[in-house]
């Protein structure tokens, strides 16, 4: 069995910080996840990763830890980490940043820019692309083939 790949448009921030949601409720249940979020700057990664913590019940200010490159939360009793490596300089830094106290076997990496930490990251279990659209924004999701069965059952996520 290959894995999804589902692509939709996306009209406005308001519809990728609710494709954000809706992704954070049909993954809920995994243990562990590692999601890599592509896209040039201003393609709405972070505001998917908004939308997806508010949805797990995250408040005030979120935004791009570009220069804290992680920022950890604690959700719906679980820890999540949202790390924007763009001003990573180095993948090995990965290490000097302590992401691993926080294993991804049992937590949430929402990464930005993963291809700055190309070599010292854990494989994904879903990529995410972002793309501006002249309608908005394009979405496509690649998931892994443990993850293919939540995917195809959240299909409807355009809908």
């Amino acid at each position: 069995m290959s894995a999804p790949v589902i692509r939709f448009e996306l009209a406005d921030p308001a519809a990728t910080e609710a494709i954000g949601a809706r992704l954070a409720r049909a993954l809920a249940q995994r243990p562990g996840l590692v999601v890599f979020l592509h896209g040039d700057l201003g393609a709405g990664k972070t505001t998917l990763v908004r939308g997806w913590l508010r949805e797990l019940g995250a408040t005030g200010a979120i935004r791009s830890p570009t220069f804290t490159l992680v920022e950890p939360y604690e959700l719906a009793g679980r820890s999540l980490l949202h790390l924007d490596l763009y001003r990573l300089s180095d993948a090995a830094e990965l290490e000097q940043l302590g992401v691993y106290d926080t294993p991804p076997e049992s937590s949430v990496w929402l990464v930005e820019w993963p291809e700055r930490g190309a070599g010292q990251l854990p494989e994904p279990d879903l990529k995410i692309f972002l793309q501006v659209a002249a309608a908005g924004r394009e979405i496509r999701l690649e998931a892994n083939e443990a993850l293919a069965p939540l995917l195809a059952a959240a299909a409807s996520l355009s809908g």
